[in-house]
């Protein structure tokens, strides 16, 4: 019977922590903060440069970390891990398809230039389906259907 406590306490111990430490593996997106960012494939300046982003403000998606290393995959799926000093908080996304980018959150509004797939933008501001972001040249709101990237 006591022997039967103590498993039982045990099993739920260890679910807690299996549940804990899978929140803190949660996938989400974070940013390229310099035009020159290493992708190594371990978790190690010894480990050698898989590839190199040259895009700073590239929105990636986390998937894994250890220490101060963050295992990364892109829109193309490419993955490795970057070391956390080389990204930030997410503040970009890719539209996955052409977009229309407006002068204001309504499909009526004016439209200002047509953003091409591929194409990364910088995020301003998000409210209900749409984000004001910002291109090279251009400011405006696009959808947020069949974009890389999270939302704010």
């Amino acid at each position: 019977m006591c022997i039967n406590k103590i498993l039982k306490k045990v099993l739920i111990s260890i679910f807690i922590l299996f549940m804990i430490s899978n929140c803190y593996a949660e996938e989400f997106f974070l940013s390229l903060k310099k035009n020159k960012v290493n992708v190594r494939y371990g978790p190690s300046f010894d480990s050698p440069v898989k590839f190199i982003y040259k895009k700073i403000n590239l929105p990636i998606k986390q998937i894994d970390t250890k220490e101060n290393w963050r295992r990364i995959i892109d829109l193309k799926n490419n993955s490795g891990w970057i070391h956390q000093s080389q990204l930030k908080k997410n503040n970009s996304i890719i539209p996955t398809e052409d977009k229309i980018l407006f002068k204001r959150p309504l499909v009526f509004s004016k439209p200002l230039a047509k953003i091409k797939k591929g194409r990364v933008l910088v995020l301003l501001d998000c409210e209900n389906n749409w984000c004001k972001v910002k291109s090279d040249k251009f400011k405006g709101w696009i959808k947020t259907d069949n974009i890389w990237g999270k939302t704010k």
